[in-house]
């Protein structure tokens, strides 16, 4: 995410009022009727640091949607929350996802460094039935993690 999309989505976040603002920001990002309120509430859950994001972020990664999905991604990965492994680990395996969403969930489980997480990583790397192309982003996310 560039620096100006991150800094928009900081901007949003702390323009809410202090009560109830993370409330808010769950029912915008799981409103289906409004895309882009959705995509900058996300951003915004992200960047809150905020445990009770976790939930709502990993509903959003199921969404019929693909920019809401990867946002929710970029989103947990921001958040690093191991409560999120099994949804990525869903977008991950998903032969059917997008190969981006499917790198950025790569991207995310790496950042989380579980050893569910981890182990995932591995086994999609190892997969010979696996996309050449996700299988080598996936050991390249490994090695750069230094995880091995």
């Amino acid at each position: 995410m560039d620096t100006c999309v991150k800094e928009s989505a900081s901007e949003w976040f702390n323009t809410m009022p202090a009560t109830g603002r993370i409330y808010r920001l769950i029912d915008d990002a799981l409103d289906a009727g409004k895309s882009r309120n959705r995509e900058d509430a996300i951003k915004a859950l992200g960047v809150s640091g905020d445990p009770r994001a976790v939930r709502p972020l990993v509903d959003c990664c199921r969404d019929p949607d693909p920019v809401i999905r990867l946002h929710a991604i970029d989103a947990l990965n921001k958040l690093k929350s191991g409560r999120s492994v099994n949804a990525l680990v869903e977008r991950l395996k998903d032969r059917t996802e997008r190969p981006e969403i499917r790198e950025h969930a790569a991207d995310a489980l790496a950042s989380i460094r579980s050893y569910g997480a981890i182990n995932s990583l591995r086994e999609c790397s190892l997969d010979p039935e696996e996309m050449p192309v996700i299988r080598a982003y996936v050991s390249h996310v490994l090695e750069r993690s230094v995880i091995l």
